[in-house]
C-alpha cells in the first residue's frame, strides 16, 4: 500500500486509542493492561480530501517477561516493511524511557518519515513535557490526546503532505477490499485458527503459540491468489461466557461476534482430536442465527490415527451432532503440513457464491411446485393447503416466498421438508435459507 502509515511505540502508549480515534470507529481492542494488541491491525482514514491506510502494532519492547515479545517484533517489523511513513507514539506522562530511544534507532534505520507524536498531553499545561522528547531527532513532537481528540488535526495536516502525490498514488488498497467477499474463520481457542491464516498466506500473518487466546482481536488480510479474491478475518477463540473472567476475554470475544455478523462466509474450526463439542454447537447457533454460510474445517488432522472408514466416520458424527444445522460441508485440514488449507478456503467460497444464488421465477414454479403439489402438506381440520406460486425475494442469501390458501396451516415440519428439498435440487449445502407462507390474493 502506497499510503500505508504504521502507528509503533512501546506498550500501553496509546496506539490504539490513537487507531481508533483515526479510523473513527472502535476496531482495536484498548484496555489499561499493556500488551494487548499482538497482531497487525488495519484500518482505513481520510483528512482533507485524502484517503490512507492504517496500520496498528504490537507494543515495541526488549527483555521483558512476554512470551510474546518475540513475535509481536516481528510483526512490528512486517508493518514498517510494507508503509509509506511512520507515527511514532511515545507517552509524555512517562517521560523519555530507554525503549523509546532503542525504537527511534531502530526507525531511522528505516530510512522513511516519521512523525513524532507524544501522547496523553490532556490539557495546554502539559504541552511543556513534550520538549524532551526532541533529543530523538524527529524534529517538533506533536502534542496531543488520543483520548479526547485535541491536536489531532495538527498532526494529519502534516502526515496528507507527506503522503505520495493523489496522481501517484496507488489508491487506498483498504478501499479495494469492498465489495469483496468476507470469509471469517472462528472456532475456540487453540483450534488452530491463526496456524491456518498462515499456512494460507505463507507468512506469519497472525502470531501463534501453544497458549490459548494468543489472538485477541480480529486481524484482517486480503487474499487474491489462485484465482480468489477475498478478505480473511482471523478472529479471537469464543470462549463459554462462565469462562470469560477478564475485560479483556469479554472485548475479544465481542470484537469475535461483531466479525461473525459483519462476514459472508464463518469457517468453524474445530480440534480433530477432540471432535465437535458443546461450544462449537454454540458457536454454530450464533453463525446460523445471523444467517451467514458456514463450513466446517477439522484441523490436526494429521493427529489423527486413521482406518479406512475414519474420515467418513469422523464426518458422520459430526453432522449427526449438528442437526438440524448438518446439511455443510466439511473439510479436513492440517495447518502444520497445510494439507487441504486452500481446500478449505475454496469450500467457502463455493458457499459464498451459493449463498448468492438467484433463481428463476419460472425454476421454481416448473420444478419445486411440482414437488410440493406431489407431496403437499397435510391436510388440517379437513381443510386442503393449496401452494399456488413461489418467488425468491432479492435479498443478500436465498429467501423465499410460498403463496397459498392457508399458510396458518404450515407446520414446521413441512417446511423443513421443503427446505431439504430445496437444499438437494439447487445444491445449498452450507448456506441459510429462509421460507415464507404468504396467503395468496
Amino acid at each position: 500500500m502506497r499510503s500505508l502509515i504504521a502507528i509503533v511505540g512501546r506498550p500501553n502508549v496509546g496506539k490504539s486509542t490513537f487507531f481508533n480515534r483515526l479510523v473513527q470507529k472502535r476496531e482495536a481492542i484498548v484496555d489499561s493492561i499493556a500488551g494487548v494488541t499482538r497482531d497487525r491491525h488495519y484500518g482505513s482514514a481520510e483528512w482533507a480530501g485524502r484517503m490512507f491506510s492504517l496500520v496498528d502494532t504490537g507494543g515495541w519492547v526488549e527483555g521483558s517477561d512476554d512470551v510474546f515479545e518475540g513475535e509481536i517484533r516481528r510483526q512490528v517489523k512486517a508493518a514498517l516493511d510494507e508503509c509509506f511513513a511512520v507515527i511514532f507514539l511515545v507517552d509524555a506522562e512517562d517521560g523519555l524511557t530507554p525503549d523509546d530511544e532503542e525504537i527511534a534507532q531502530m526507525l531511522r534505520r528505516q530510512k522513511k518519515p516519521v512523525l513524532l507524536v507524544a501522547n496523553k498531553i490532556d490539557n495546554y499545561a502539559r504541552t511543556n513535557q513534550a520538549a524532551e522528547f526532541y533529543s530523538l531527532g524527529f524534529g517538533e513532537p506533536f502534542a496531543l490526546s488520543s483520548v479526547n481528540g485535541s491536536g489531532t488535526g495538527e498532526l494529519l495536516d502534516k502526515l496528507v503532505t507527506i503522503l505520495p502525490p493523489a496522481a501517484d498514488d496507488e489508491g487506498n488498497e483498504l478501499d479495494l477490499w469492498e465489495g469483496l467477499p468476507r470469509i471469517a474463520i472462528v472456532g475456540r481457542p487453540n483450534v488452530g485458527k491463526s496456524s491456518i491464516t498462515n499456512a494460507l498466506f505463507e507468512e506469519e500473518v497472525s502470531i501463534v503459540t501453544d497458549i490459548a487466546g494468543t489472538t485477541r482481536d480480529t486481524v484482517n488480510q486480503r487474499f487474491a491468489k489462485f484465482g480468489m479474491e477475498f478478505v480473511l478475518l482471523d478472529t479471537a477463540g469464543l470462549r463459554k461466557k462462565v469462562k470469560v473472567h477478564e475485560d479483556l476475554e469479554f472485548y475479544s470475544n465481542m470484537r469475535t461476534l461483531r466479525t461473525i455478523e459483519d462476514c459472508d462466509v464463518c469457517l468453524l474450526v474445530i480440534d480433530a482430536s477432540q471432535s465437535i463439542e458443546a461450544q462449537d454447537l454454540a458457536i454454530i447457533s450464533v453463525i446460523h442465527r445471523n444467517r451467514k454460510g458456514l463450513v466446517v474445517v477439522v484441523n490436526k488432522w494429521d493427529l489423527v490415527e486413521k482406518q479406512t472408514q475414519t474420515l467418513e466416520e469422523y464426518k458422520a458424527a459430526i453432522r449427526k451432532r449438528m442437526q438440524p444445522f448438518n446439511d455443510v460441508p466439511v473439510v479436513f485440514t492440517s495447518a502444520l503440513t497445510k494439507q487441504r488449507v486452500l481446500k478449505a478456503i475454496e469450500e467457502g467460497m463455493e458457499v459464498y457464491r451459493r449463498r448468492s444464488t438467484r433463481i428463476s421465477k419460472t425454476d421454481l414454479n416448473e420444478r419445486l411446485l411440482a414437488i410440493v403439489k406431489n407431496q403437499p402438506p397435510p391436510i388440517h381440520k379437513g381443510k386442503e393447503v393449496k401452494i399456488k406460486f413461489i418467488t425468491q425475494l432479492p435479498t443478500k442469501y436465498p429467501q423465499f416466498v410460498f403463496f397459498c390458501n392457508l399458510p396458518q396451516y404450515i407446520k414446521d415440519s413441512y417446511s423443513r421438508f421443503v427446505e431439504n428439498q430445496m437444499r438437494q435440487m439447487y445444491d445449498l449445502s452450507g448456506v441459510p435459507i429462509d421460507l415464507f407462507w404468504r396467503k395468496s390474493s
